[in-house]
């Protein structure tokens, strides 16, 4: 009894261990947050161990796996509600100088690193399909939807599943999921990021392009950054709930808030839902840079059009980034 035990749990990490990472990249989706996801994907497993030995095998293994991992993040969201952006929040802020006040009562979106919702490298097409469906600005459209329209956009749009699939993971009608597709649609066509106007990370223009950003921070280089920028810029940082339209507001916001001087500040380059980032460290009085905040970047062909800079300094570990500099 014990040896097949240990063969049937052999067998089930075998099969449903490949799912993992794409279960993530589902999950945060979902959520809105790479702690929430990974949380709740130790859950999915969990809960699929316990079960795996009545799964009969009606369907694939991946899609038992996808209706469990569904199920647990709705629950969640019924319990933790959606993750927004400043940006979603209400109108920005014409005061750059005004001291910014936190909301950490508020569940802010977090950014997801690249190499943890990564696509097979080997397969260019994933690469691309993966890259825009964890954008941020797609993300954080997501939580606005009602949690079913997510889930059905997520899985129609995203993962490409036919609509009877949708509707026997849900329990309801194709009529109804089709519905569910068409409103979340609508409601998404004005939030999501346009895809012709972003620049894919294999651009070489955006190499020169983050070098002279980084470069304009480290040196406190405020005119080079009003340059890097376009015109009507975005400039949000939660957990404050504050944000900045603008080139001129943005650069007023960094002058006020941070005062940097040449050296206080040090980037160092980072990849976060498909889009360039950096772990931005600030010196202490000790001379040590310590984390200071994420920053994800959306860059179009004319500059750098919006920066999600996140304050969140337990990030820097998810991200792979040291301590201090």
């Amino acid at each position: 009894m014990a040896n097949d035990t240990l063969d049937t749990d052999q067998d089930f990490q075998h099969l449903a261990d490949p799912y993992r990472r794409e279960l993530l990249a589902h999950c945060y989706r979902m959520l809105g947050s790479i702690h929430d996801a990974e949380d709740l994907v130790q859950e999915t497993y969990l809960r699929a161990w316990r079960s795996y030995g009545n799964f009969e095998g009606r369907s694939s293994l991946r899609t038992w796996l996808y209706r469990i991992a569904t199920n647990v993040c709705l629950t969640a969201i019924d319990q933790r509600g959606h993750r927004p952006m400043p940006s979603g929040l209400g109108a920005p802020s014409d005061e750059p100088e005004k001291p910014v006040v936190a909301s950490p009562e508020v569940p802010w979106l977090e950014p997801a690193p690249d190499a943890v919702l990564g696509a097979d490298p080997s397969d260019p097409a994933t690469i691309v399909a993966a890259r825009e469906s964890t954008r941020l600005a797609f993300v954080a459209a997501l939580q606005h939807l009602p949690a079913k329209q997510r889930v059905v956009l997520i899985l129609r749009d995203v993962l490409k599943w036919r609509a009877a699939e949708v509707a026997e993971l849900l329990d309801t009608s194709t009529a109804a999921v089709n519905s569910a597709l068409q409103r979340a649609r609508a409601q998404l066509e004005q939030a999501a990021p346009a895809r012709d106007e972003l620049v894919e990370p294999t651009d070489p223009a955006q190499r020169d392009l983050l070098e002279r950003y980084a470069k304009a921070f480290e040196e406190a280089d405020i005119a080079g950054l009003v340059e890097i920028f376009k015109k009507d810029a975005v400039w949000e940082m939660p957990p404050f709930p504050e944000w900045f339209v603008g080139v001129e507001a943005i650069v007023r916001l960094i002058t006020a808030q941070c005062a940097p001087t040449p050296g206080d500040l040090r980037m160092v380059p980072a990849a976060a839902n498909g889009q360039p980032a950096f772990g931005l460290y600030k010196r202490d009085e000790d001379g040590v840079h310590r984390p200071f905040q994420i920053q994800v970047l959306a860059i179009t062909g004319e500059g750098v059009a919006q920066v999600s800079a996140f304050f969140d300094t337990e990030l820097f570990a998810t991200f792979g980034l040291p301590p201090s500099l």
